[in-house]
């Protein structure tokens, strides 16, 4: 269970940082509460870790040979596109991430100023963070992780992970972002994938 906690927490704590979900917290903190930003946001990818674990709970019913290639293969390739995404970025760049997270805020407010309602800060931190994160690499590699893991060790040191990046995008992202370097916190994302995909073909081998 230990391993699989850390694991959890290292994987999403480095893949996280600098990710659209991480600068919607950002920016959602620098116009609204930060706490209620921060309850919504942590709820959500609380909710999204657990529905990923139980998806790696399913998944982990197929052959286990071909689930441990799935994983390594998953783990491998997801690590060699963000370290060539890395090397297309200028060494400043703050990535494409920033504009999509301005652009999905400014949507919402859009459709809630048409409907005439003014949307909860939980409720808008909530639906803006999981729909960012439907669909993401963090949330295939929580699956994978599920399915080859301990499930409550992953689900533990997962939402640990968020719950951290979470915390540090309402407290300290506009400062961070400042600061942030896209390219090398991708390319740490990518060396990061690469070393579970083969710590995972060790385990096999």
């Amino acid at each position: 269970m230990l391993a699989a906690f850390t694991a959890g927490l290292l994987l999403i704590t480095v893949s996280e940082l600098g990710d659209k979900t991480f600068f919607i917290a950002m920016l959602l903190a620098m116009r609204h509460s930060r706490r209620l930003v921060f309850v919504g946001a942590i709820a959500a990818l609380a909710t999204m870790t657990i529905l990923s674990v139980l998806m790696g709970q399913v998944v982990s019913l197929l052959p286990k040979a071909l689930l441990h290639l799935a994983e390594i293969t998953l783990f491998i390739s997801f690590g060699i596109k963000l370290l060539y995404d890395a090397s297309q970025m200028s060494s400043t760049a703050l990535c494409e991430e920033v504009a999509d997270a301005k652009e999905t805020i400014q949507q919402a407010d859009s459709i809630a100023a048409k409907r005439g309602a003014r949307r909860s800060i939980v409720v808008q931190s909530f639906v803006l963070t999981f729909v960012g994160e439907w669909g993401d690499r963090t949330q295939f590699a929580t699956i994978a992780l599920a399915a080859a893991n301990d499930p409550w060790g992953v689900t533990a040191g997962a939402i640990l992970g968020h719950a951290i990046c979470a915390a540090i995008a309402v407290l300290g992202g506009r400062l961070l972002a400042a600061h942030l370097s896209e390219k090398v916190i991708t390319a740490l994302g990518g060396i990061l994938f690469i070393l579970f995909g083969i710590a995972a073909w060790m385990e096999g081998a």
